[in-house]
């Protein structure tokens, strides 16, 4: 049988609301079993963390149960699972614990692609240290990131390259393996911003060769906070600012204060959520049967993930056609690997007013830069940007079908 987006859109309470969401790239919505998860966690009893009551070794199974679900998502070691209350925010952290190995003449790499929480932070922390940052540009046009353009900007000096694996903007994935190869050719850590690209494709860092991965779990129908991945044998190798009393261990050095032990159980239930997607389409996947019926959560993320793309894309490949056939509209999302989101813009029409007509016709999909200032002023866009539609496990050929007649009516 086919995908059975029904069953999975009933696990989503929001939906109820009758609106087509788009606006997954920016968050997506909850299923009822996080929700419930974050609700029992907080209000049973609980404390901090510890070995000797009850309610000290309910945060303790919180807490490891959390790593344990995103390296079984990541591809990652639990020991190098850090938890934050954004990727911004860890990024942060982790630029200022880097930059105290930095100086003058060191350099580091950033993309106009990127979000610019992989920008802003090692633009300020290298000029903090009078380290020298060191653009690569991508192609407007084709929305590439070529790998020579990134390799151009390194040398013996380079101390980070800091790249996306999806941009948030416009979709592009950019060769992620091949540009952390060639970071570490030169003694470069690789530094990737995973927040969009994880909700769509299966990741496994070591695969990858990345040396950190962030990530937030809002963005694959988890709550609001951020995830950091790396080699725990390289946060063993950074000294965070803390508080003196806190723990030395890592990755509980670089976390901050007491754990948010509902926001982690509910990640937990968004990895699980994830890996039962893989039941979603049994029959009609090859060998999908035996993965699912004896299979690790890893192995049951993987075939999920698959299953998730082939329903996206097959979306993506009806509405896609339909978008740019339209008159006056212009789409931006144009390389050739790419996440099932599009940035358009239409000729004489403000984006925001474009999102607001699609509102009043029950369609959620925003408009504006999406905090990849960068990008958008590359394109052409400057600061104000497009509307941006992204496709998510429990979009519908219905919700499809709303976009393309409600953005007709408005074109025309």
């Amino acid at each position: 049988m086919p995908y059975d987006v029904a069953s999975v859109r009933a696990q989503f309470p929001a939906l109820a609301e009758g609106a087509a969401h788009f606006d997954g790239p920016g968050g997506t919505q909850v299923p009822e079993v996080v929700g419930r998860a974050m609700a029992q966690t907080i209000t049973s009893a609980i404390s901090n963390r510890g070995s000797v009551t009850p309610a000290e070794q309910r945060a303790e199974q919180v807490v490891s149960d959390c790593r344990a679900a995103l390296a079984d998502l990541l591809g990652a070691d639990p020991r190098g699972i850090v938890f934050g209350r954004s990727a911004t925010a860890l990024t942060y952290d982790l630029a200022r614990a880097l930059a105290k190995q930095w100086g003058p003449g060191d350099e580091v790499v950033v993309t106009r692609l990127d979000h610019d929480a992989n920008i802003r932070p090692w633009v300020q922390v290298a000029e903090s240290v009078g380290a020298t940052v060191r653009w690569v540009d991508f192609d407007p046009a084709t929305g590439e990131l070529s790998v020579d353009a990134v390799a151009a900007q390194l040398s013996e000096r380079t101390r980070l390259v800091a790249t996306t694996a999806a941009s948030n903007l416009i979709g592009t994935r950019p060769a992620v393996c091949r540009i952390a190869d060639l970071a570490h050719e030169v003694g470069a850590l690789h530094w990737v911003d995973g927040v969009h690209a994880t909700a769509h494709a299966s990741v496994d860092l070591r695969a990858l060769h990345v040396d950190v991965w962030t990530c937030s779990p809002y963005k694959f129908m988890g709550p609001h906070c951020g995830v950091l991945a790396a080699d725990p044998a390289l946060l063993e190798t950074l000294r965070p600012d803390k508080l003196m009393p806190s723990t030395d261990a890592v990755p509980e050095r670089f976390e901050l204060g007491t754990l948010p032990y509902e926001l982690m159980a509910g990640t937990t239930a968004a990895v699980d959520v994830i890996a039962g997607l893989s039941e979603a389409d049994a029959e009609s996947t090859p060998g999908s049967r035996p993965a699912a019926a004896g299979a690790s959560r890893r192995e049951r993320i993987e075939l999920a993930m698959k299953v998730v793309h082939a329903h996206e894309g097959a979306l993506l490949e009806v509405l896609e056609p339909a978008l740019r056939e339209l008159p006056g509209v212009t789409v931006y999302s144009n390389a050739g690997s790419r996440t099932p989101t599009l940035l358009f813009t239409v000729d004489g029409r403000d984006p925001q007013e474009v999102r607001a007509a699609l509102a009043q016709r029950g369609v959620n999909a925003p408009a504006g830069h999406f905090y990849a200032i960068e990008c958008s002023r590359h394109l052409g866009l400057g600061d104000t940007g497009g509307v941006r539609v992204g496709l998510a496990p429990y979009t519908s050929e219905d919700d499809v079908d709303r976009l393309v007649t409600g953005l007709t009516e408005i074109v025309r």
